[in-house]
């Protein structure tokens, strides 16, 4: 909005200076001095708020104003300044070349959005990488000071004189201020309209590339890309339009239609990405052809309709230029679009998606476009000619009907395929099979599209296509899924039994929240979910996740995880955090050494604090940097394999207590837990990996550093590490060597499993797998009829006949 702003304050005071380009040049080395020193103001602010502020403020709603607040004066500057800059170069060239300022205007908006786009795929794949986010904020300033002192000597070459007094605003009549209404009007709503499409385009392509900051890049530079070729084009013909409100109401209709176009070849896109995904080889060449690929599919999406609308601004502030409205309708132009396009943002994320769904959200997107459209052509003034009077005459009319007949046909006829979107097609090529999976819910939340998808029995939840949640709801045994969602409470539990305050970071299937409620000695359980149709895609999980939503001492927060413990007083015994992969944009900062030092106070002396990690499809020294920035506010901690490919990290802050047998005198616990042949403590000691004193100076070992919300090594390798198949599985198998060197070096004993008491179902570690074959071989020779089940080939002697 504050963008927004400075245009609107350019376009109103550009007239009182001589020299706009020397204006512009000052402005931005101001912005450029103002990055120099902003991620250490950043740091400074960030730390008094939640060391000082925040902690003080009792009432929640004074909290969220202080954060709005702080925020907005944190960038306010900048942002006037930003707005300022494009109105006021605009207008200081428009003085020098006033016969041409609707070519000047389009090449102005064509290399504008172009250095955007670039600026999107340098700072997110090259910089960021490279020298972090400080280091890359440090570019954007030099850059800035670069561009001033240039324009500077620009101005300081030019000959006296040469640059002239703004041309004289020329009073306009009634039917001018109605035209100038009428035009901002439209650059208000195409603003808005082309915001709704960007965020519904995010969503739709977050299904198709994934969630992961890189493909948000990719999908934001084809959106500026498309914006950016439409000024260029529009360029060579400005001057020659004799009616440009009319030709501008075309664009408009042909606008909403295109964007309705990318409906239609949604379903195609998630095709062309399964033929992608089989394609490519799994390897450095083959991710960058990802890229490209992906880049290629988000274009044939996001493009025609994104070129429209890149043509509109400069025709917007040309016809007005034209009429004699003077430089200053470059800024209003700008500001209006600014302010429509914020509009469209709240309506897209808060009403459009969750009301509307994705189709629905599109559709008024395309519906907002083409009544700008018919606004413009029935109040547009006749072109000249025969030829061209009979199309303006009955334009309206055409544009209407073809316009009524796009919207028809495409909510009768179009509808985004759910197994598809639900089949996070980006991950391994595949779809759920149609003819036997069923979907349960299909929501368009503000944060995440969720699907609850039903399949052989199986249950699972779905977030953008990835599943977080599943559930075996036949007569099977428990799927991969159960494991890690219910030992993450029982380890929890098994070192701090005596946990009455607890909080949970995701409700995911709400198997976690439901199976930490087992404990009666669990007094209040704090449920943090960021999106509100994940709680209800959890109530479908029934018996698995009844006390999260039917036990008194369950309380589900919909917040952000940062802001709900900046606000909340109050510490835990037990906090639990299981968010989302790691790899998914904006997840990735709830596993940096920011956040651990944040949720550190929030224990109280004796707490312990569990993190959920995924060793599958990231690389050992990513995990590495999890742990290094982990370890680095932690004084201790121990992880655990809950299943092959996910480990649970128990932390203090000083000391890790024992584990105790408590957790086993609890009934409900007992039960809950015997699904999984957990009856004892040895069953999960087997599961134990080791300690930060064993295991520390390994991952210290990786050259790596620790993930930071600075330097986000997580949020930047994570995508990649999933396309090509990397794993850090070999973490879990450290203490599944024939020789018990972990054991040793802890002087821990494993334990004795129990009978029966390791289930291999489910893909576990070697090390679990060795104990259940061996508990079957002591059975057989204890009992001498015992069966050993084939999952010891190298043993057939050992299976009983028949």
């Amino acid at each position: 909005m504050v963008w927004g702003l400075g245009a609107w304050l350019a376009g109103r005071y550009s007239h009182r200076w001589k020299n706009l380009l020397l204006g512009y040049a000052a402005v931005e080395l101001i912005i450029g001095v103002s990055a120099l020193v902003f991620h250490a103001t950043f740091v400074g602010f960030t730390r008094f708020s939640y060391d000082t502020v925040l902690p003080a403020i009792a009432d929640p709603r004074f909290a969220a104003l202080f954060r709005w607040g702080g925020s907005a004066l944190m960038i306010l500057p900048q942002s006037v300044l930003l707005g300022m800059t494009f109105p006021l170069l605009s207008a200081g060239l428009i003085r020098l070349f006033p016969q041409t300022s609707g070519p000047v205007l389009a090449t102005l908006y064509f290399t504008n959005s172009l250095g955007a786009a670039i600026g999107v795929l340098l700072s997110g794949f090259v910089l960021i990488a490279a020298v972090g986010l400080p280091g890359t904020i440090l570019t954007a300033g030099v850059i800035n000071i670069v561009v001033a002192l240039a324009v500077w000597l620009i101005c300081r070459s030019l000959p006296p004189g040469t640059l002239p007094e703004p041309a004289a605003v020329v009073a306009p009549g009634s039917s001018a201020i109605g035209e100038r209404r009428q035009l901002l009007t439209v650059a208000f709503l195409t603003g808005c309209a082309s915001f709704i499409y960007e965020i519904i385009w995010i969503r739709m392509l977050s299904m198709v590339l994934g969630s992961s900051t890189h493909a948000f890049e990719i999908m934001l530079c084809a959106f500026i890309l498309g914006l950016a070729f439409g000024s260029l084009f529009i360029k060579r013909y400005i001057n020659a339009l004799s009616n440009p409100r009319f030709v501008l109401a075309v664009i408009q209709v042909a606008m909403g239609l295109l964007a309705l176009g990318s409906l239609v070849l949604y379903n195609s896109s998630m095709d062309a990405m399964q033929w992608v995904m089989q394609a490519l080889a799994k390897t450095d060449s083959g991710h960058t052809a990802f890229n490209f690929a992906s880049m290629a599919i988000t274009m044939a999406i996001m493009f025609p309709a994104a070129f429209c609308a890149g043509m509109t601004l400069p025709l917007i502030t040309h016809a007005l230029l034209k009429l004699g409205h003077g430089e200053q309708s470059i800024g209003s132009v700008y500001a209006a679009n600014t302010f429509g396009a914020i509009l469209g943002v709240i309506v897209a994320v808060h009403v459009a998606l969750p009301m509307l769904g994705i189709k629905g959200a599109l559709m008024l997107g395309a519906a907002i476009d083409i009544a700008a459209g018919l606004l413009l052509f029935w109040f547009s003034p006749r072109a000249k000619g025969i030829s061209a009077s009979r199309v303006s005459r009955f334009g309206p009319a055409v544009a209407l009907a073809v316009a009524l007949l796009g919207l028809g046909l495409t909510w009768a006829l179009v509808q985004p395929d759910a197994i598809k979107m639900a089949s996070g097609i980006y991950r391994f090529g595949v779809y759920i099979p149609p003819e036997t999976a069923k979907i349960l819910m299909d929501k368009d939340g503000k944060t995440a599209t969720v699907h609850v998808v039903s399949n052989q029995g199986i249950l699972t939840l779905r977030t953008n296509g990835k599943t977080d949640a599943s559930l075996q709801t036949g007569p099977g045994a428990p799927v991969e899924d159960e494991y890690t969602q219910t030992l993450l409470a029982a380890l929890g539990l098994y070192h701090h039994p005596r946990a009455e305050s607890v909080a949970m970071i995701g409700i995911g299937s709400g198997m976690t929240t439901h199976s930490l409620l087992a404990s009666p000695r669990v007094k209040e359980l704090n449920t943090i979910e960021i999106e509100p149709f994940m709680v209800d895609g959890a109530r479908l999980f029934g018996k698995a996740s009844e006390r999260a939503f039917t036990d008194a001492r369950s309380n589900i927060h919909i917040d952000d995880a940062k802001s709900f413990f900046a606000v909340n007083p109050q510490r835990y015994d037990l906090i639990v955090s299981e968010p989302s992969n790691p790899w998914v944009s904006g997840v990735s900062s709830l596993f940096t050494r920011e956040f651990y030092a944040r949720i550190k106070p929030k224990l109280k002396p004796d707490g312990v604090f569990l993190q959920w990690l995924q060793i599958y499809q990231i690389d050992y020294d990513v995990v590495a940097s999890v742990l290094k920035a982990l370890g680095a506010e932690f004084g201790d901690y121990v992880i655990y394999e809950t299943m092959a490919g996910d480990i649970a990290i128990v932390a203090s802050a000083t000391k890790v207590p024992e584990p105790s047998a408590a957790l086993f005198g609890d009934p409900g616990t007992v039960r809950m837990l015997a699904r999984y042949r957990v009856t004892g403590p040895a069953d999960l000691e087997m599961r134990r990996i080791g300690d930060k004193r064993l295991l520390h100076p390994y991952f210290e070992g990786f050259a790596t550093a620790e993930n930071s919300d600075y330097f986000p090594i997580l949020d930047l390798r994570g995508a990649k590490d999933r396309f090509l198949g990397r794993n850090a599985l070999g973490i879990g198998e450290l203490a599944s060597y024939p020789i018990p060197v972990v054991d040793m070096l802890q002087s821990r004993s494993p334990g004795r499993a129990t009978p029966g008491g390791v289930q291999v179902e489910g893909g576990h570690s070697p090390r679990l797998k060795d104990a259940h074959i061996a508990r079957q071989m002591a059975d057989y020779v204890r009992d001498g009829g015992a069966v050993v089940r084939a999952v010891a080939p190298q043993y057939p002697k050992l299976v009983a006949p028949g």
